[in-house]
Protein backbone atom coordinates (compact mmCIF):
# COMPACT_ATOMS: atom_id res chain seq x y z
CA UNK A 1 0.00 0.00 0.00
CA UNK A 2 1.27 3.24 -0.87
CA UNK A 3 2.20 5.73 1.70
CA UNK A 4 0.07 8.40 2.01
CA UNK A 5 1.45 12.32 1.30
CA UNK A 6 0.92 14.52 4.08
CA UNK A 7 0.01 17.80 2.66
CA UNK A 8 2.57 20.76 2.41
CA UNK A 9 2.44 23.84 4.98
CA UNK A 10 2.83 27.35 3.63
CA UNK A 11 5.88 26.95 6.53
CA UNK A 12 7.02 24.08 4.93
CA UNK A 13 6.83 26.05 1.17
CA UNK A 14 8.79 28.95 2.65
CA UNK A 15 11.58 27.43 4.97
CA UNK A 16 12.54 25.34 1.43
CA UNK A 17 16.30 25.97 0.81
CA UNK A 18 18.04 24.45 -2.76
CA UNK A 19 20.11 21.72 -1.88
CA UNK A 20 23.08 20.21 -3.92
CA UNK A 21 20.41 18.58 -6.13
CA UNK A 22 17.26 19.86 -7.63
CA UNK A 23 14.61 18.08 -5.10
CA UNK A 24 10.67 17.18 -4.89
CA UNK A 25 8.17 18.54 -2.18
CA UNK A 26 4.67 16.91 -2.62
CA UNK A 27 1.71 18.19 -2.05
CA UNK A 28 -0.29 14.83 -2.86
CA UNK A 29 -2.60 14.03 -5.92
CA UNK A 30 -0.09 14.95 -8.73
CA UNK A 31 1.08 18.53 -6.99
CA UNK A 32 4.74 19.24 -6.17
CA UNK A 33 6.83 21.69 -5.67
CA UNK A 34 10.54 21.52 -7.44
CA UNK A 35 13.46 23.37 -5.59
CA UNK A 36 16.22 23.69 -8.42
CA UNK A 37 19.87 24.32 -6.98
CA UNK A 38 19.60 27.97 -8.30
CA UNK A 39 16.86 28.63 -5.67
CA UNK A 40 13.52 28.53 -7.76
CA UNK A 41 10.59 27.06 -5.88
CA UNK A 42 8.10 25.75 -9.42
CA UNK A 43 4.72 24.59 -8.72
CA UNK A 44 4.29 21.11 -11.09
CA UNK A 45 1.24 18.49 -11.46
CA UNK A 46 2.00 15.38 -12.53
CA UNK A 47 -1.11 13.01 -14.27
CA UNK A 48 -2.20 10.61 -16.81
CA UNK A 49 -3.74 11.35 -20.02
CA UNK A 50 -4.31 8.98 -22.53
CA UNK A 51 -2.67 6.57 -21.02
CA UNK A 52 0.56 8.86 -20.84
CA UNK A 53 2.29 10.67 -17.97
CA UNK A 54 2.85 14.20 -18.26
CA UNK A 55 3.77 16.93 -16.70
CA UNK A 56 2.16 20.48 -15.87
CA UNK A 57 3.63 23.57 -14.92
CA UNK A 58 1.99 25.85 -12.65
CA UNK A 59 4.61 28.74 -12.22
CA UNK A 60 6.52 29.94 -9.27
CA UNK A 61 6.60 30.39 -5.95
CA UNK A 62 6.03 33.05 -4.25
CA UNK A 63 4.35 34.54 -7.41
CA UNK A 64 2.15 31.12 -6.94
CA UNK A 65 1.25 30.46 -3.52
CA UNK A 66 0.43 27.30 -2.21
CA UNK A 67 -3.96 27.83 -2.48
CA UNK A 68 -3.76 29.24 -5.91
CA UNK A 69 -1.23 26.18 -6.74
CA UNK A 70 -4.00 23.74 -4.85
CA UNK A 71 -6.67 25.39 -7.14
CA UNK A 72 -4.51 25.05 -10.09
CA UNK A 73 -4.28 21.74 -9.24
CA UNK A 74 -8.43 21.55 -8.67
CA UNK A 75 -9.51 22.83 -12.16
CA UNK A 76 -6.82 20.48 -13.83
CA UNK A 77 -8.52 17.55 -12.07
CA UNK A 78 -11.97 19.08 -13.85
CA UNK A 79 -10.78 19.49 -16.98
CA UNK A 80 -9.51 15.60 -16.82
CA UNK A 81 -12.95 14.46 -15.40
CA UNK A 82 -14.51 16.06 -18.83
CA UNK A 83 -11.78 13.95 -20.73
CA UNK A 84 -9.62 17.07 -21.46
CA UNK A 85 -6.29 17.97 -21.73
CA UNK A 86 -4.66 20.03 -18.67
CA UNK A 87 -1.89 20.91 -20.57
CA UNK A 88 -3.54 21.17 -24.03
CA UNK A 89 -6.25 23.70 -22.38
CA UNK A 90 -3.64 25.63 -20.91
CA UNK A 91 -1.91 26.50 -24.24
CA UNK A 92 -5.18 27.35 -25.74
CA UNK A 93 -6.15 29.84 -22.35
CA UNK A 94 -2.39 31.45 -23.21
CA UNK A 95 -3.74 31.74 -26.88
CA UNK A 96 -6.80 33.25 -25.90
CA UNK A 97 -5.18 35.76 -23.25
CA UNK A 98 -2.66 36.10 -26.37
CA UNK A 99 -4.99 37.02 -29.26
CA UNK A 100 -7.70 38.87 -27.01
CA UNK A 101 -3.77 41.24 -26.13
CA UNK A 102 -3.73 42.03 -29.98
CA UNK A 103 -7.17 42.82 -30.56
CA UNK A 104 -8.05 45.19 -28.12
CA UNK A 105 -9.98 48.42 -29.28
CA UNK A 106 -6.68 49.95 -29.67
CA UNK A 107 -4.97 47.86 -32.00
CA UNK A 108 -7.98 47.79 -34.23
CA UNK A 109 -8.43 51.33 -34.57
CA UNK A 110 -4.93 51.33 -35.52
CA UNK A 111 -5.84 48.72 -38.27
CA UNK A 112 -8.43 50.18 -39.81
CA UNK A 113 -6.97 53.85 -39.83
CA UNK A 114 -4.37 52.38 -41.62
CA UNK A 115 -6.85 50.82 -44.17
CA UNK A 116 -7.74 54.04 -44.88
CA UNK A 117 -4.93 55.02 -45.53
CA UNK A 118 -4.26 52.23 -48.18
CA UNK A 119 -7.38 53.04 -49.56
CA UNK A 120 -6.59 56.56 -50.27
CA UNK A 121 -8.74 58.62 -47.75
CA UNK A 122 -7.51 62.39 -47.82
CA UNK A 123 -5.27 63.62 -45.19
CA UNK A 124 -8.24 65.48 -43.63
CA UNK A 125 -10.36 63.05 -43.38
CA UNK A 126 -7.47 60.61 -41.39
CA UNK A 127 -7.37 63.88 -39.26
CA UNK A 128 -10.66 63.86 -38.35
CA UNK A 129 -10.78 60.58 -37.93
CA UNK A 130 -7.90 60.35 -35.72
CA UNK A 131 -9.43 63.35 -33.72
CA UNK A 132 -12.96 61.47 -33.20
CA UNK A 133 -10.92 57.82 -31.78
CA UNK A 134 -8.76 59.98 -29.49
CA UNK A 135 -12.57 60.18 -27.52
CA UNK A 136 -12.65 57.23 -26.95
CA UNK A 137 -9.23 55.52 -26.61
CA UNK A 138 -8.37 56.33 -22.52
CA UNK A 139 -11.81 54.11 -21.77
CA UNK A 140 -11.07 51.55 -24.47
CA UNK A 141 -8.09 51.25 -25.88
CA UNK A 142 -6.73 48.29 -23.99
CA UNK A 143 -9.95 46.29 -23.82
CA UNK A 144 -10.12 43.21 -25.70
CA UNK A 145 -12.78 44.44 -28.21
CA UNK A 146 -14.95 41.43 -28.15
CA UNK A 147 -15.93 41.97 -24.58
CA UNK A 148 -16.67 46.02 -25.08
CA UNK A 149 -20.43 46.30 -24.23
CA UNK A 150 -22.61 48.67 -25.27
CA UNK A 151 -23.07 50.63 -21.96
CA UNK A 152 -19.00 51.17 -21.97
CA UNK A 153 -19.13 53.07 -25.26
CA UNK A 154 -22.68 54.58 -24.06
CA UNK A 155 -20.18 55.82 -21.59
CA UNK A 156 -17.99 57.38 -23.37
CA UNK A 157 -20.43 59.26 -25.96
CA UNK A 158 -22.08 60.85 -22.84
CA UNK A 159 -18.91 62.20 -21.68
CA UNK A 160 -18.47 64.06 -24.84
CA UNK A 161 -21.76 65.10 -24.83
CA UNK A 162 -22.09 66.47 -21.40
CA UNK A 163 -19.55 68.78 -22.66
CA UNK A 164 -22.17 70.01 -25.29
CA UNK A 165 -20.21 68.82 -28.19
CA UNK A 166 -23.56 66.63 -29.42
CA UNK A 167 -22.70 66.56 -33.27
CA UNK A 168 -19.21 65.47 -32.19
CA UNK A 169 -20.73 62.35 -30.06
CA UNK A 170 -22.73 61.71 -32.80
CA UNK A 171 -19.92 61.48 -35.45
CA UNK A 172 -18.47 59.22 -32.60
CA UNK A 173 -20.75 56.85 -32.13
CA UNK A 174 -20.42 56.05 -36.40
CA UNK A 175 -16.87 56.28 -35.79
CA UNK A 176 -16.50 53.12 -33.09
CA UNK A 177 -19.07 51.32 -35.02
CA UNK A 178 -17.14 51.88 -38.22
CA UNK A 179 -14.34 50.14 -36.00
CA UNK A 180 -16.32 47.39 -34.79
CA UNK A 181 -17.71 46.40 -38.11
CA UNK A 182 -14.26 46.22 -39.50
CA UNK A 183 -13.70 43.84 -36.49
CA UNK A 184 -16.63 42.01 -37.15
CA UNK A 185 -15.41 41.83 -41.15
CA UNK A 186 -11.80 40.51 -39.76
CA UNK A 187 -13.63 37.82 -37.33
CA UNK A 188 -12.19 39.27 -33.83
CA UNK A 189 -16.15 40.65 -32.76
CA UNK A 190 -18.94 39.06 -33.01
CA UNK A 191 -21.74 42.26 -32.84
CA UNK A 192 -21.67 45.94 -32.75
CA UNK A 193 -22.83 47.72 -29.72
CA UNK A 194 -23.34 51.06 -31.43
CA UNK A 195 -26.33 49.51 -33.21
CA UNK A 196 -27.87 49.33 -29.85
CA UNK A 197 -27.36 52.85 -29.18
CA UNK A 198 -29.03 54.67 -31.46
CA UNK A 199 -31.24 56.92 -30.29
CA UNK A 200 -29.39 56.88 -27.01
CA UNK A 201 -28.28 60.53 -27.62
CA UNK A 202 -29.45 64.04 -27.74
CA UNK A 203 -29.95 64.88 -31.63
CA UNK A 204 -27.92 68.13 -32.65
CA UNK A 205 -29.87 70.73 -33.83
CA UNK A 206 -29.45 71.74 -37.69
CA UNK A 207 -28.69 74.82 -38.56
CA UNK A 208 -28.90 76.11 -42.00
CA UNK A 209 -25.59 77.33 -43.79
CA UNK A 210 -26.26 80.99 -44.33
CA UNK A 211 -26.44 82.47 -47.89
CA UNK A 212 -28.44 85.03 -50.08
CA UNK A 213 -31.08 83.51 -52.58
CA UNK A 214 -32.46 86.54 -53.66
CA UNK A 215 -31.21 87.87 -56.78
CA UNK A 216 -30.81 91.47 -56.43
CA UNK A 217 -29.19 90.68 -52.93
CA UNK A 218 -26.79 88.61 -54.76
CA UNK A 219 -25.70 91.53 -57.09
CA UNK A 220 -25.01 93.66 -54.40
CA UNK A 221 -22.68 91.09 -52.49
CA UNK A 222 -21.03 90.56 -55.89
CA UNK A 223 -20.41 94.57 -56.17
CA UNK A 224 -19.03 94.06 -52.72
CA UNK A 225 -16.50 91.35 -53.60
CA UNK A 226 -15.45 93.66 -56.74
CA UNK A 227 -14.92 96.34 -54.27
CA UNK A 228 -12.72 94.72 -51.58
CA UNK A 229 -9.88 95.36 -50.78
CA UNK A 230 -8.08 93.10 -48.53
CA UNK A 231 -5.69 90.34 -50.24
CA UNK A 232 -6.03 89.92 -53.98
CA UNK A 233 -6.04 86.19 -53.71
CA UNK A 234 -9.22 86.31 -50.97
CA UNK A 235 -11.15 88.53 -53.47
CA UNK A 236 -10.41 86.11 -56.39
CA UNK A 237 -11.82 83.20 -53.77
CA UNK A 238 -14.61 84.62 -53.43
CA UNK A 239 -15.60 85.77 -56.95
CA UNK A 240 -14.76 81.98 -57.81
CA UNK A 241 -17.09 80.74 -55.39
CA UNK A 242 -19.77 82.63 -57.00
CA UNK A 243 -19.17 81.43 -60.36
CA UNK A 244 -17.84 78.02 -59.23
CA UNK A 245 -19.95 77.21 -56.27
CA UNK A 246 -17.35 74.30 -54.95
CA UNK A 247 -17.26 73.17 -51.67
CA UNK A 248 -14.90 75.94 -49.54
CA UNK A 249 -12.45 73.21 -49.00
CA UNK A 250 -11.81 72.71 -52.44
CA UNK A 251 -11.32 75.85 -53.61
CA UNK A 252 -9.00 77.06 -51.00
CA UNK A 253 -6.72 73.96 -51.26
CA UNK A 254 -6.41 74.18 -55.40
CA UNK A 255 -3.20 73.92 -57.32
CA UNK A 256 -2.65 75.25 -60.65
CA UNK A 257 -1.90 71.83 -62.12
CA UNK A 258 -5.67 70.91 -61.56
CA UNK A 259 -6.48 73.94 -64.21
CA UNK A 260 -6.64 73.46 -67.45
CA UNK A 261 -7.16 77.01 -68.85
CA UNK A 262 -7.38 76.29 -72.42
CA UNK A 263 -9.22 73.33 -72.01
CA UNK A 264 -11.80 75.45 -69.97
CA UNK A 265 -12.01 72.97 -67.24
CA UNK A 266 -11.24 72.51 -63.64
CA UNK A 267 -10.35 68.88 -62.21
CA UNK A 268 -10.43 68.60 -58.47
CA UNK A 269 -8.61 65.37 -57.68
CA UNK A 270 -11.06 62.09 -55.99
CA UNK A 271 -8.89 63.03 -52.45
CA UNK A 272 -9.92 66.44 -52.15
CA UNK A 273 -13.58 65.76 -52.87
CA UNK A 274 -16.25 64.53 -50.04
CA UNK A 275 -17.15 61.83 -52.32
CA UNK A 276 -14.06 61.03 -53.13
CA UNK A 277 -14.15 60.70 -56.95
CA UNK A 278 -12.80 62.87 -59.18
CA UNK A 279 -15.12 65.83 -60.05
CA UNK A 280 -15.01 68.51 -63.10
CA UNK A 281 -16.03 72.02 -63.02
CA UNK A 282 -16.69 73.75 -66.43
CA UNK A 283 -14.69 77.28 -66.34
CA UNK A 284 -16.32 80.20 -68.02
CA UNK A 285 -14.97 82.75 -69.63
CA UNK A 286 -14.84 85.06 -66.34
CA UNK A 287 -13.62 82.31 -63.74
CA UNK A 288 -10.73 82.13 -66.46
CA UNK A 289 -10.12 85.96 -66.41
CA UNK A 290 -9.75 85.71 -62.86
CA UNK A 291 -7.63 82.44 -63.00
CA UNK A 292 -5.35 84.28 -65.40
CA UNK A 293 -4.93 87.05 -63.31
CA UNK A 294 -4.10 85.19 -60.33
CA UNK A 295 -1.86 83.02 -62.44
CA UNK A 296 0.34 86.37 -62.44
CA UNK A 297 0.73 86.56 -58.11
CA UNK A 298 0.25 82.61 -57.23
CA UNK A 299 1.47 81.32 -60.63
CA UNK A 300 4.93 80.30 -59.75
CA UNK A 301 4.12 77.96 -56.67
CA UNK A 302 1.96 75.18 -56.14
CA UNK A 303 -1.37 76.57 -54.56
CA UNK A 304 -3.78 78.62 -55.94
CA UNK A 305 -4.68 80.26 -52.92
CA UNK A 306 -1.16 80.57 -50.78
CA UNK A 307 -1.21 81.34 -47.19
CA UNK A 308 0.30 85.01 -46.33
CA UNK A 309 3.03 83.20 -43.85
CA UNK A 310 3.54 79.88 -46.42
CA UNK A 311 3.15 79.94 -49.86
CA UNK A 312 3.39 75.83 -48.89
CA UNK A 313 -0.04 75.93 -46.67
CA UNK A 314 -2.90 77.16 -48.92
CA UNK A 315 -5.73 80.00 -47.32
CA UNK A 316 -7.25 78.96 -43.56
CA UNK A 317 -10.57 77.76 -43.33
CA UNK A 318 -11.58 80.93 -41.57
CA UNK A 319 -10.39 83.46 -44.23
CA UNK A 320 -13.73 83.76 -46.86
CA UNK A 321 -15.97 83.69 -43.93
CA UNK A 322 -13.62 86.89 -42.11
CA UNK A 323 -13.67 88.71 -45.85
CA UNK A 324 -17.54 88.08 -45.99
CA UNK A 325 -17.85 89.83 -42.43
CA UNK A 326 -15.56 92.25 -43.12
CA UNK A 327 -17.94 93.15 -46.24
CA UNK A 328 -20.55 93.71 -43.60
CA UNK A 329 -22.13 90.34 -44.00
CA UNK A 330 -22.80 88.71 -40.60
CA UNK A 331 -22.86 84.95 -39.82
CA UNK A 332 -26.87 84.45 -40.41
CA UNK A 333 -26.26 86.53 -44.09
CA UNK A 334 -23.67 84.98 -45.42
CA UNK A 335 -20.96 82.13 -45.29
CA UNK A 336 -18.41 81.07 -47.89
CA UNK A 337 -20.35 77.53 -48.33
CA UNK A 338 -23.47 79.49 -48.94
CA UNK A 339 -22.86 80.06 -52.56
CA UNK A 340 -23.51 76.39 -53.62
CA UNK A 341 -27.22 76.97 -51.91
CA UNK A 342 -27.66 80.02 -53.79
CA UNK A 343 -26.64 78.85 -57.16
CA UNK A 344 -28.54 75.35 -56.45
CA UNK A 345 -31.74 77.44 -55.68
CA UNK A 346 -31.32 80.11 -58.13
CA UNK A 347 -30.33 77.43 -60.88
CA UNK A 348 -33.29 75.50 -60.18
CA UNK A 349 -35.74 78.13 -60.17
CA UNK A 350 -34.82 79.37 -63.46
CA UNK A 351 -36.00 76.03 -65.12
CA UNK A 352 -33.73 76.19 -67.54
CA UNK A 353 -31.76 73.31 -66.59
CA UNK A 354 -32.25 69.89 -65.96
CA UNK A 355 -31.86 69.17 -61.72
CA UNK A 356 -29.43 66.27 -62.84
CA UNK A 357 -27.21 68.68 -64.35
CA UNK A 358 -27.24 70.91 -61.29
CA UNK A 359 -26.68 68.31 -58.98
CA UNK A 360 -23.65 66.78 -60.77
CA UNK A 361 -22.72 70.88 -60.92
CA UNK A 362 -22.88 70.57 -57.12
CA UNK A 363 -20.85 67.29 -56.72
CA UNK A 364 -24.41 65.83 -55.50
CA UNK A 365 -24.60 61.76 -55.06
CA UNK A 366 -28.27 60.68 -55.15
CA UNK A 367 -29.13 58.87 -52.26
CA UNK A 368 -31.82 56.81 -53.93
CA UNK A 369 -29.15 53.88 -54.50
CA UNK A 370 -30.91 52.23 -57.64
CA UNK A 371 -31.58 55.77 -58.90
CA UNK A 372 -27.83 56.49 -58.64
CA UNK A 373 -26.70 53.27 -60.28
CA UNK A 374 -28.68 54.15 -63.52
CA UNK A 375 -27.99 58.12 -63.90
CA UNK A 376 -24.60 57.65 -64.33
CA UNK A 377 -24.32 60.38 -67.04
CA UNK A 378 -22.50 63.83 -65.84
CA UNK A 379 -24.80 66.00 -67.96
CA UNK A 380 -21.03 67.55 -69.35
CA UNK A 381 -22.29 69.51 -72.19
CA UNK A 382 -25.69 70.90 -70.80
CA UNK A 383 -23.04 71.50 -67.47
CA UNK A 384 -20.72 73.62 -70.06
CA UNK A 385 -23.79 75.83 -70.98
CA UNK A 386 -25.34 76.28 -67.79
CA UNK A 387 -21.95 77.74 -66.00
CA UNK A 388 -21.89 79.87 -68.97
CA UNK A 389 -24.92 81.03 -68.69
CA UNK A 390 -24.47 81.52 -64.99
CA UNK A 391 -21.39 83.66 -65.21
CA UNK A 392 -23.22 86.09 -67.55
CA UNK A 393 -26.31 85.68 -64.98
CA UNK A 394 -24.02 86.74 -62.37
CA UNK A 395 -22.62 89.79 -64.66
CA UNK A 396 -26.32 91.23 -65.07
CA UNK A 397 -26.91 90.64 -61.33
CA UNK A 398 -23.78 92.92 -60.63
CA UNK A 399 -24.75 95.44 -62.71
CA UNK A 400 -27.76 96.01 -60.29
CA UNK A 401 -30.75 95.37 -63.68
CA UNK A 402 -34.13 95.32 -62.95
CA UNK A 403 -34.86 91.70 -61.41
CA UNK A 404 -37.82 89.89 -60.08
CA UNK A 405 -37.16 87.47 -57.88
CA UNK A 406 -38.21 84.06 -58.88
CA UNK A 407 -39.64 83.51 -54.69
CA UNK A 408 -39.73 86.60 -52.90
CA UNK A 409 -39.05 86.21 -49.29
CA UNK A 410 -36.64 83.41 -49.74
CA UNK A 411 -33.41 85.23 -48.98
CA UNK A 412 -31.47 82.65 -46.55
CA UNK A 413 -31.02 78.82 -45.80
CA UNK A 414 -28.50 76.11 -47.05
CA UNK A 415 -29.49 72.37 -47.66
CA UNK A 416 -26.76 71.80 -50.05
CA UNK A 417 -23.65 69.71 -49.01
Amino acid sequence: MARKVQPLTNVQVQKARPAPADFKLSDGDGLFLLITTGGSKLWRLKYRFGGKEKLLALGAYPEISLARAREARRAAKEALASGLDPAAEKKREALARQLAAGNTFGAIADEYIEKQIREGRADRTLTKLRWLLDFARPALDKRPIAEITAPEVLAVLKTVERRGRLETARRLRSTIGSVFRFAIATARAESDPTFALRGALVTPKVTSRAAILDPVALGGLLRAIDGFDGQVTTKAALQLMALLFPRPGELRMAEWREFDLQGAVWTIPAERTKMRRPHKIPLSRQAIDILAGLHSITGGGRLVFPGTRSVERCISENTLNAALRRLGYAKDEATSHGFRATASTLLNECGKWNPDAIERALSHVDGDEIRRAYARGEHWSERVEMMNWWADHLDVLRRGADVIPLRPGRTRGDKSE
